[in-house]
């Protein structure tokens, strides 16, 4: 059973920058910069296709945004999938748990 596409129009304009060179150089630089640590639960993973260079402040089409060194981070596959994401959907945070299995304060 498919499922129904969820983007909304505005995503199929920026959706192509992530498939570009420019963007796959931008993000190994942030995965660098960052040292391979994801900067939520500080997990260092040297499976890159486990990392994500994500955007603090979402873009949402603006090139300024998407492209700006300074919105992007790294964070692993697991935080960016699940708390990152659920946040943007429904503006409520949640807790992260880190590798000792305790929360981690973002303040």
């Amino acid at each position: 059973m498919s499922r129904p596409d969820r983007r909304t129009p505005e995503a199929e304009t920026y959706r192509p920058w992530y498939k570009t060179a420019r963007w796959q150089k931008l993000r190994w630089s942030i995965l660098v910069r960052d040292r391979f640590t994801c900067r939520r639960c500080k997990r260092v993973e040297p499976d890159t296709s486990l990392l994500v260079a994500d955007h603090i402040k979402e873009h949402k089409g603006d090139e300024r945004l998407f492209w700006d060194r300074d919105n992007l981070q790294c964070l692993c596959k697991h935080c960016h999938d699940s708390a990152k994401q659920s946040f943007e959907k429904t503006g409520r945070k949640r807790a992260i748990i880190g590798l000792d299995g305790w929360p981690i304060d973002e303040g």
